[in-house]
């Protein structure tokens, strides 16, 4: 088997790793739970990055404390409170890690805390004490969608993917979760995403991988354009598949990045689709641009525009929006030569060439635009690098939604 296939069971689909959630009563639904716990059977070498707003949720400096020695075994999240711009977060943080640590007999170092939720919200442990002794006990194999759902907070539906491969004739693995809906505007290196994976591959990669994966996946998100005080993305990778450990790169590593790509991008355009209250998915793909960094920078400036989210709401080919937003990217490239054509499922149509206009027939433009998935293809004819970035439309409901988070 040398193709990359997507499988069922997320987070804990990769050998020796469960989940579990349930209500602790921080958030207000207590029908999908508000605390999720994830565990490996034996300890693993992880990685993570973090939002790079200078306010950050207080477990992401326990986090980052526990993972300097590029070792973890468990991660414990709630939603319902962001655990930012509380006056004892670090605290709370660090107390969840030792009540995991003693409900499941392994080191507090080794345990990971995340949150998510409203800001500047006191949050208390008493939850915390009364609620993890019951997901040690609910852990299983089959817990991922379980935990999935506890980590929601205006998400519509959990966010889940995995895939499996074969790597010196062992069968591995990498399966994640994620959350995120609005606050999105990841700018990594509110959306969280934990990743399990049993390839046996040193600390220095594993955290390589990701880095350099969350430029072409998580970073090419944007909702809203805020970016969030809790961004955090955890890969734990515990060996368990018994493949050569993976030292240096090679066609391992680059088989095991490939699948990790496949895993991030699902759970990317997940959240992208799922924005708060969206209707459409919104791709840009951009090619022809004169370097990789660029590209990126031009297809997120796309799907970062209000003026035309709020075009693909209305299904409306209003091209010269996108023009703008291409020419305002901050990177360097010839805009005299530019190509741009908007496809879904219903067909394809060009409504630009050259930089110029183009005749187009606006009731097919408006029917391609009516889909749920709307890509915008851009060829700046100025290079060979491409990049892909992921957004939504921007509705009457975000409005709604945003205008009474808090209640």
């Amino acid at each position: 088997m040398n193709e990359i296939k997507v499988i069922e069971g997320g987070v804990t689909a990769a050998k020796g790793f469960k989940a579990a959630g349930a209500y602790a009563g921080i958030g207000k639904n207590a029908e999908k739970g508000d605390l999720a716990l994830l565990y490996s059977e034996v300890p693993g070498n992880a990685a993570a990055v973090y939002t790079k707003n200078k306010v950050k949720a207080a477990h992401i400096a326990v986090t980052k404390d526990h993972l300097q020695d590029g070792v973890a075994q468990a991660i414990i999240c709630n939603s319902g409170n962001a655990n930012t711009c509380t006056p004892n977060g670090v605290e709370i943080a660090q107390k969840e890690t030792e009540l995991v640590a003693e409900a499941l007999g392994i080191k507090a170092a080794d345990v990971l805390p995340a949150a998510t939720g409203v800001i500047g919200v006191p949050l208390e442990i008493a939850p915390f004490e009364n609620t993890i002794p019951e997901l040690a006990e609910k852990l299983s194999p089959e817990g991922s969608a379980q935990a999935a759902d506890a980590i929601r907070t205006t998400d519509t539906y959990i966010k889940e993917c995995a895939v499996t491969f074969e790597l010196n004739g062992k069968t591995c693995t990498i399966g994640g979760i994620a959350k995120g809906s609005g606050m999105i505007h990841v700018n990594m290196g509110t959306m969280l995403s934990f990743i399990g994976t049993d390839v046996k591959i040193s600390k220095e990669l594993v955290q390589k991988a990701l880095s350099d994966e969350i430029l072409d996946s998580y970073n090419q998100v944007s909702v809203d354009g805020d970016t969030s005080t809790n961004d955090t993305v955890v890969v734990v990778a515990n060996g368990l598949a018994g493949n050569e450990e993976i030292t240096e790169p090679g066609d391992d590593y680059k088989k095991f990045c490939d699948a990790l790509h496949i895993v991030a991008v699902d759970l990317s355009q997940k959240i992208a689709g799922d924005g708060e209250g969206c209707e459409k998915l919104l791709e840009a793909h951009v090619t022809g641009a004169p370097d990789k960094d660029g590209a990126r920078k031009v297809a997120k400036s796309v799907i970062c525009s209000s003026l035309f989210k709020a075009a693909v709401f209305a299904s409306d080919a209003n091209w010269g929006r996108i023009l703008c937003a291409i020419g305002y990217a901050d990177c360097d490239f010839d805009a005299s030569n530019i190509d741009v054509s908007v496809c879904s499922a219903t067909g394809t149509v060009e409504v630009c060439k050259g930089s110029a206009s183009v005749p187009f027939d606006d009731d097919f433009a408006t029917k391609v635009m009516s889909e749920k998935k709307v890509t915008v293809e851009i060829d700046l004819h100025d290079g060979e690098e491409e990049a892909y970035a992921w957004g939504c439309d921007l509705t009457y409901k975000y409005v709604e939604i945003n205008g009474s988070y808090r209640s």
